[in-house]
């Protein structure tokens, strides 16, 4: 950033760049303080996450980026002229060329612990409704259907978190109230990290082959995409589920199937696949032990809006050249 990018303070020229789809929608005053603030701003024209080359027009002339989960690659960063900042709507970073972006001065940030609390419940609710099979339970209901389905409580059962940190610990802290046991299976957290949260910490075999139900929590970096593989698979308890609130490439979604289908796995539910939305042919969409929902786990009103005003604060801090909070490559102002 050059002294004249830090000096301004006048918003009016500049253009932003705003693609999550549930920006402002549950609070108005959002949009409104953006357009007033701001010469011009641009809303995502699709209503899904943009690929690398729908945003690559979008962002040529983009001072300010308020970012969904869209593809934000080297091939997008080359051609974004003017481009300031990118604010991440939510927490991971995993889909934006982060090295790119400070190599050209752009400031990356996020909204670290805005949907925490969000996806925790969400990740509950799939335990939940999985283990009393809550969509069979309505769809038959809905035929005119009379059954008993018999259900899988979380009282007594053992719930394995792969991944603690502040989504995994609000999970664990809910199913206390439940009366599980909870077992967590990190790379990095040292064993007072567990202290006083009611969790015991073990391998992630010994993970796999006790918990009834499986609840993935980690980010997704090298070492963990794809982890959900044949292996990993096999060493689940028979009988057990799987739940995932992360991210979809962690999961190998051509084995997940087959230890379905197989009858290994007894139920799964996915907030998020490899590509979003998921093909029509994907064989998951066809079993029906699997549960689907379209990576909502931080749509709520509390985490929306509070996602929205921490990245659009962000984005405003940088275009009037002051330092904002939660910056993801904090490198740039060393340029």
């Amino acid at each position: 950033m050059n002294k004249d990018d830090r000096e301004t303070s006048d918003l009016s020229e500049y253009r932003v760049l705003v693609t999550p789809t549930s920006f402002g929608k549950d609070d108005p005053a959002l949009k409104a303080t953006l357009e007033k603030t701001v010469g011009k701003v641009i809303y995502n024209p699709t209503g899904r996450p943009l690929t690398a080359s729908e945003l690559a027009p979008l962002v040529k002339d983009i001072d300010g980026y308020i970012a969904g989960l869209d593809q934000i690659d080297g091939s997008v960063i080359g051609v974004a002229n003017r481009l300031k900042v990118v604010a991440r709507y939510g927490v991971g970073v995993d889909r934006v060329d982060v090295k790119a972006a400070t190599k050209k001065g752009i400031v990356v940030t996020n909204t670290p612990g805005a949907n925490s609390v969000a996806v925790a419940e969400l990740s509950i609710a799939l335990m939940l409704a999985l283990g009393r099979q809550l969509c069979k339970a309505d769809q038959a209901t809905r035929r005119g259907e009379w059954l008993r389905f018999t259900g899988v409580g979380l009282r007594g059962k053992t719930v394995g978190l792969i991944g603690f940190g502040a989504i995994g610990r609000e999970v664990a802290s809910r199913l206390k109230s439940f009366g599980s046991r909870i077992l967590v299976s990190v790379r990095r957290t040292k064993p007072e990290t567990a202290e006083g949260s009611g969790v015991h910490l073990v391998s992630l075999d010994e993970l796999l082959a006790l918990s009834d139900f499986v609840s993935l929590h980690p980010s997704l970096n090298p070492s963990t995409a794809g982890m959900v593989n044949e292996s990993f698979l096999r060493k689940m308890k028979s009988g057990s589920f799987l739940v995932n609130t992360a991210r979809g490439e962690l999961i190998d979604e051509t084995a997940l199937y087959h230890a379905l289908a197989q009858g290994h796995l007894r139920g799964a539910a996915l907030d998020c696949f490899t590509k979003e939305p998921p093909d029509a042919d994907n064989p998951l969409l066809q079993l029906p032990q699997v549960m689907l929902t379209p990576h909502t786990g931080s749509h709520t009103d509390e985490a929306t809006n509070t996602m929205g005003w921490m990245s659009l604060q962000s984005c405003l801090a940088v275009l009037r050249g002051e330092q904002p909070s939660c910056i993801v490559n904090p490198e740039v102002y060393e340029k």
